[in-house]
């Protein structure tokens, strides 16, 4: 029997799970229980667990808490303290908050709200094959590898992420890890092992897990990675979470393509991407 959706059943799912959103947007400060959501839906907590977990590619409750950490960001940035910025957020409790916030935004919520003041991020730019190379390290490992074609927009672009933090250049034990990087972006070295200091969603990370798992001289489409994760219908969210995506080539989202073969958009440019699709051997169709 064939498992193929028909069109009218997937609009159908994709309608529910547009009004299950607009809900969870509205009382996202709220306890929102599945059976509550499933009450208001009309269908069965179960039905709507897994129809939203395979069209969003998070759980409703997943999605919850994604909202509420973008509200706790936008109240942090706003100089709200972590208090109100916590109950505005609609965070039951200040553990919570900060077990959650954490993995999300890389640091406690009042490092945030000072936008990375006390955060030290040791970087330093140097030339590659592909143009410069910027590699940003704090005490817990990399967070960021950006490529340009000039040093001051990169700095500037890791300055504006966390204008409070204090940028220094790298010290010499940081060089061996700059090296380290900079072998793994000219093709000599894998970068597996690396230490990585990205925060993301649980979702992010499965996505980027996929991207690293993809073997080098070859290449994969949104949808075959949805596939692969058990959300065939989540394409756009895996191309959201490849375009999060901060330390480049470490995270090789360079290996994703269009369904249609097509390389698509990439942060650091099409041809950086076409050169390095080239130099790992693989073949765009």
């Amino acid at each position: 029997m064939s498992t193929t959706m028909s069109p009218r059943r997937t609009d159908t799912h994709l309608a529910l799970v547009e009004r299950v959103r607009e809900y969870i947007d509205l009382h996202a400060d709220e306890p929102l229980p599945l059976v509550r959501l499933a009450g208001e839906a009309g269908v069965s907590p179960a039905h709507l667990q897994r129809t939203f977990t395979r069209v969003v590619g998070l759980s409703p409750k997943q999605y919850q808490e994604q909202r509420r950490v973008g509200a706790l960001k936008s109240a942090l940035r706003e100089g709200r303290t972590v208090s109100s910025a916590t109950y505005e957020a609609g965070f039951a409790t200040g553990r919570r908050v900060y077990e959650t916030a954490d993995d999300a935004l890389g640091m406690t919520p009042g490092a945030y709200r000072r936008r990375g003041a006390g955060v030290t991020v040791h970087y330093t730019v140097v030339p590659v094959s592909l143009g410069l190379l910027l590699v940003a390290v704090t005490e817990r490992g990399i967070c960021g590898v950006s490529l340009g074609d000039a040093e001051e927009p990169l700095v500037a672009a890791l300055r504006a992420e966390l204008p409070g933090a204090e940028l220094v250049r790298a010290t010499d034990a940081r060089d061996r890890l700059v090296d380290s990087v900079v072998a793994h972006v000219e093709g000599t070295t894998s970068g597996d092992e690396l230490p990585l200091d990205v925060r993301a969603t649980a979702f992010q990370w499965q996505v980027w897990r996929a991207l690293q798992r993809i073997p080098e001289g070859a290449t994969r489409t949104y949808q075959e990675i949805a596939r692969e994760l058990g959300h065939p219908s989540a394409a756009r969210a895996v191309a959201r979470a490849c375009a999060s995506n901060r330390v480049a080539i470490l995270i090789p989202c360079h290996r994703v393509v269009r369904g249609d073969g097509g390389l698509g958009g990439y942060r650091w440019g099409v041809a950086r991407k076409a050169a390095l699709l080239a130099r790992e051997g693989a073949t765009a169709v």
